[in-house]
């Protein structure tokens, strides 16, 4: 089984009976600009989830309504300037990612890797932005998402497989 993931979360109703026809996973991500070159825009964190939930709404009954079967789709709420310049909107959705997981009882994809709200938090450069993604990516597993679209694989495989061991049950005497 393949995946297709499109960066504006398959705005084409022209396509959809090819997708349907296919058994492939279809990554649905958010864009705030949501047809058309990338642009970054501005956005407010008060709002933010009425965009996610309004854009989601749409495109999954857009979806299933071409015969997608719910169980094919992944929701990626997009991150950094997909979802526009202030860097407290991302840390917003990281927060609450819950609520989408509510809403939607869907799998979540989440690609914070090297994305320049961290490198701006943690005031590094890309090339010294590994300790901030990891820290990102291990708090989006802890809050459940299923997949974690990174840069570095190793370093994040090694960590949740440390986070997986300390994660069990105490010795009792």
């Amino acid at each position: 089984v393949g995946w297709l993931n499109d960066i504006q979360g398959f705005p084409e109703p022209a396509i959809y009976h090819r997708l349907a026809a296919s058994d492939a996973s279809l990554v649905v991500m958010h864009n705030i600009v949501r047809l058309g070159i990338a642009q970054i825009r501005d956005t407010k964190v008060a709002t933010i989830f009425d965009e996610l939930e309004d854009f989601f709404d749409q495109r999954l009954t857009a979806l299933v309504n071409a015969g997608i079967s719910r169980e094919r789709l992944v929701l990626d709420p997009g991150m950094g300037h997909f979802l526009g310049k202030n860097p407290e909107v991302s840390l917003a959705v990281l927060r609450n990612l819950a609520r989408l997981r509510q809403r939607y009882n869907l799998p979540l994809m989440i690609s914070v890797s090297r994305k320049s709200f961290l490198r701006n938090l943690a005031g590094v450069g890309i090339d010294a932005s590994g300790p901030a993604t990891l820290a990102a990516e291990l708090y989006a597993a802890n809050q459940g998402v299923e997949f974690l679209r990174t840069h570095d694989a190793s370093a994040l495989r090694q960590a949740l497989d440390i986070w997986q061991s300390l994660d069990q049950p105490a010795i009792k005497d």
